[in-house]
């Protein structure tokens, strides 16, 4: 297949396998979701507005379900793993937010680590026995602006930065697929770990506390200049059906990585790097208690 045409018409038929999609009830999540049903999977919407959910599954062909699972807080990560039955074919871990100085999830932790990194992070690992072929998780060029404080992960003890928050999280997306990926092979499991971002698109990724004024400029340059959620929505589904390495990372291939058919993209050093990433991992489990999925108990 030739990466520099594929679009979600070459989609595979996927009758017979069940994806989840978190955060799927707009932007690139309900893009995904929606090719995903339209191929002939069974698509469960996993949204913290089980109404919007709802509505949004309503305009899907296909088969489609749809579950609450706030990323937010990890009693509701547990309970929607808790449960799942049966075998699932794809986890699509796209749910994002971005902003919020001093936010936190239910459990204390900074809105975006938690939310974008931790409740992905435990999600993945309590659907592990479950899962068959395998996990993308969205990452963002952003994750070059990041880095992973671990003395201080919501960053108080720093002048607060959007980009150096939301940073880590997109780092941290990718150092846990970089890890998941090592420990799949290690436990000889057939699952594959992989990391898309969907470029510049026309998203409704919450930039949570900011200023009226530069809300309205980012929904600006968004109508004027991003590409829409379908196309966004290609790497990611490129990512989760094609023929490609472990760990690998999918983003369009155009200037900037802003627009473009899909194609390998490169990451930071620091996104690349095994030891941060395993240091991440252990760091995650003391953090929500949650281990490698396929570790015996």
């Amino acid at each position: 297949m030739d990466m520099q045409s594929w679009t979600a018409a070459d989609l595979p038929v996927l009758h017979g396998r069940t994806a989840v999609v978190t955060g799927a009830t707009s932007g690139v999540g309900f893009a995904t979701a929606t090719a995903l049903a339209q191929a002939g999977a069974h698509v469960v919407l996993g949204v913290r507005d089980t109404q919007r959910g709802r509505t949004a599954a309503a305009t899907m062909s296909g088969s489609t379900e749809v579950r609450h699972l706030d990323l937010a807080d990890l009693s509701s990560v547990r309970a929607f793993a808790r449960s799942w039955n049966g075998p699932l074919d794809l986890l699509i871990n796209n749910a994002g937010v971005a902003g919020g100085r001093g936010a936190v999830t239910k459990d204390g932790f900074d809105l975006q680590f938690g939310t974008n990194h931790l409740g992905h992070f435990a999600l993945t690992n309590l659907l592990l026995p479950h899962l068959r072929d395998r996990v993308v998780t969205l990452a963002s060029g952003a994750h070059r602006a990041g880095d992973i404080y671990f003395e201080d992960f919501a960053l108080r003890t720093r002048r607060y930065s959007l980009a150096e928050t939301y940073g880590q999280s997109k780092l941290a997306n990718l150092l846990f697929t970089l890890e998941l990926e090592r420990r799949l092979r290690r436990s000889g499991s057939a699952v594959q770990s992989q990391a898309s971002h969907p470029g510049y698109s026309d998203t409704n990724l919450g930039i949570q506390g900011r200023s009226r004024p530069l809300v309205a400029t980012v929904n600006l340059a968004g109508r004027l200049l991003a590409q829409t959620s379908e196309q966004g929505a290609v790497p990611t589904l490129f990512a989760a059906t094609q023929d490609l390495p472990g760990a690998s990372y999918v983003g369009p291939d155009g200037r900037w990585e802003l627009h473009g058919s899909p194609c390998l993209v490169g990451r930071s050093s620091k996104a690349s790097d095994p030891a941060l990433a395993h240091r991440l991992w252990e760091a995650s489990e003391e953090l929500t208690g949650v281990g490698f999925g396929l570790d015996p108990e």
